[in-house]
């Protein structure tokens, strides 16, 4: 991965407080939040091209234990 670099960033104070409190939902520093809407608004624009896509599966769990995806589950109804 590239070096980052630093740059000043002067910003309203609600913006900051707003991104802060949002950062803190999704367990980012404002920095990363910063930066993850930033490569959002990219993204969306074009601008720049995702590299890569992770995508995480949820499961769900029967009170018996036993794991089940969302999809599996459906499959299996379709039948």
């Amino acid at each position: 991965m590239a070096a980052k670099k630093s740059f000043p960033l002067r910003i309203n104070p609600e913006v900051l407080a707003a991104t802060q409190r949002w950062a803190d939902d999704e367990l980012r520093s404002v920095n990363a939040q910063i930066e993850y809407l930033l490569r959002q608004a990219l993204l969306k624009e074009g601008r720049i091209k995702l590299v890569q896509q992770v995508t995480t599966l949820v499961e769900q769990v029967e009170q018996d234990g036993n794991a089940n995806s969302a999809n599996a589950s459906d499959d299996a109804n379709k039948d």
